[in-house]
């Protein structure tokens, strides 16, 4: 059976990874056109049975630990006053130091392919879309002309997917937030009091329609995220310059003005490009009726926003998942079904908590749920 992956994310290379530990080859399908063509994001949280249970079944969970960072779940949560609402201290041991160790996206990733033959990966090899060719068969199609018949198609492509039309018509709809991204780099030593205020973690500002965070990762930067509450048209009629980065920054502090001037210090450290993008998510609760010999999995099948801390781990369990059922002539509807009951629950906790996070009083809020979470009495 030829297995053909649309997609090297972290799902994507899991799912390979897992049936390549079942004697079963695949063909992973990636645009970039290598494995340092583009930075990979930030830090990862990933929860026991989600993230850390898929690389149990990948045979790599020593090297996972290797590079996690439990100290990663220390935070702070403050208003947009300055007012300290909460602190968390990631202990010294116990269960619950592993139970959402951070790590960095690019050494998962790293890890992931490290694990993986050398020829798994096919480079500069995007799919552009992809036509049935009768008995659960398809032809993918590359975008450099050439394609690739398959027994089985997975469509781990992200929230953009070419091979979704495959299943349903459903597209990402804007979630009515843009974030913006920054860096610090070289923190601790350029930057020590931007790196305090972060700490060991995370750190999080809550105001009315925006938030302020940063967040510390394992390679020496700090990267720091904005939320606003705007129109989907923002970043053309803002009037920012994004395409200057300093110009951007001195603009977005303006959107901030009132706020400690330590945490907007935060954007004063910051250097290199200004990132800017819409927050979209498919419809909570999406299905399809089966196909054969194709399926979606990750933000192809599932795509919603930051505001549950989900979207990469329910990406490699589903991964996971589907190569166990894959490897063992499973049914890959049975496959499905799981996937839709675990998606569902999560993307509506995405949407509920980005109202919360960007509503009007939403710094009280956000720490009532903090203290619900942990099981306090508030």
């Amino acid at each position: 059976m030829r297995i053909v992956i649309a997609g090297g994310g972290l799902g994507g290379l899991i799912c390979a990874r897992v049936l390549k530990a079942h004697g079963i080859d695949a063909v992973v399908c990636e645009r970039d056109a290598g494995r340092e063509a583009r930075v990979q994001g930030g830090t990862l949280d990933l929860t026991v049975d989600d993230g850390q249970w898929a690389l149990r079944e990948a045979g790599l969970e020593a090297g996972y630990r290797e590079i996690a960072r439990p100290e990663g779940q220390d935070m702070v949560l403050y208003d947009s006053a300055g007012t300290l609402l909460r602190q968390e201290i990631t202990p010294d041991e116990g269960p619950l130091r592993w139970s959402r160790p951070e790590a960095d996206r690019p050494a998962l990733r790293k890890l992931l392919l490290d694990a993986l033959p050398e020829e798994t990966v096919h480079w500069g090899h995007a799919v552009t879309r992809a036509e049935p060719l009768g008995d659960g068969r398809h032809r993918v199609h590359l975008s450099g002309g050439e394609t690739l018949d398959c027994d089985f198609l997975i469509g781990a492509d992200g929230g953009r997917s070419r091979i979704r039309p495959l299943l349903t018509d459903a597209e990402p709809a804007y979630c009515g937030v843009h974030g913006v991204g920054l860096v610090i780099h070289d923190a601790d030593r350029a930057h020590p009091a931007e790196s305090a205020l972060v700490g060991r973690g995370s750190f999080s500002a809550i105001g009315d329609h925006r938030t302020l965070s940063a967040q510390r990762n394992g390679d020496g930067t700090i990267r720091v995220h904005l939320a606003l509450r705007c129109a989907e048209d923002w970043p053309e009629t803002s009037g920012i310059p994004f395409d200057d980065p300093d110009r951007a920054r001195a603009a977005l502090k303006e959107l901030f003005a009132g706020w400690p001037a330590e945490f907007l210090g935060l954007l004063d450290a910051a250097s290199g490009p200004v990132e800017v993008y819409p927050l979209t998510a498919l419809p909570i609760g999406l299905r399809w009726d089966h196909t054969p010999g194709v399926t979606l999995i990750g933000d192809a099948a599932h795509l919603m926003s930051p505001f549950a801390g989900q979207g990469a781990n329910l990406a490699m369990r589903d991964g996971a998942e589907l190569a166990l059922v894959l490897a063992e002539g499973g049914d890959v509807r049975k496959f499905e079904q799981a996937m839709f009951e675990r998606a569902e629950p999560s993307a509506q906790m995405s949407a509920d908590n980005l109202e919360l996070f960007l509503s009007d009083g939403a710094a009280e809020k956000v720490r009532r749920l903090f203290a619900q979470m942990s099981g306090e009495e508030d």
